[in-house]
């Protein structure tokens, strides 16, 4: 399992708000390129993300399915890439300094497919560089918002 952590200066809330936005997946998700459609439930469980993942002309259409939500403290995805396979997300939301920033900790393990191959430690490397980059983009965009407000 590959697991990254990063303080976002900003309430847990703040946070969640962004994941809770499901057309913004694209913006800060390494390796999403666009978002076809949002259910009008996200992010309750069994709702999903339809994205397209990967360049073109090799990208992937498939969902993002939710398994899990506790706002605004934890959500748990289940990433569809197939054919490839899929992989099991989750964010946990912790308040540090009396709640003025979030220690968000995402853990990423592939689940099912060829993918499974990957659960390595090569494929464990590849998966935390790209989800450290991942948890600094919600940064941004967390911050940015913040910033606007």
């Amino acid at each position: 399992m590959a697991i990254v952590e990063k303080v976002i200066g900003a309430p847990p809330q703040q946070v969640f708000d962004v994941l809770a936005d499901g057309w913004t997946y694209s913006d800060w998700v390494v390796g999403t390129t666009h978002m076809r459609d949002v259910d009008d439930a996200w992010p309750a469980v069994g709702a999903q993300l339809h994205h397209r993942a990967g360049p073109w002309p090799f990208s992937i259409q498939d969902a993002s399915t939710v398994l899990a939500c506790e706002p605004p403290h934890r959500l748990v995805l289940r990433a569809g890439l197939w054919p490839a396979g899929e992989a099991v997300v989750s964010f946990t939301l912790e308040p540090v300094d009396g709640a003025a920033a979030t220690r968000v900790r995402m853990a990423e393990d592939f689940a099912a497919g060829p993918l499974r191959l990957a659960r390595n430690a090569l494929g464990h490397l590849v998966l935390r560089q790209r989800n450290r980059e991942t948890l600094r983009r919600l940064a941004d965009i967390v911050t940015r918002q913040k910033a606007d407000r």
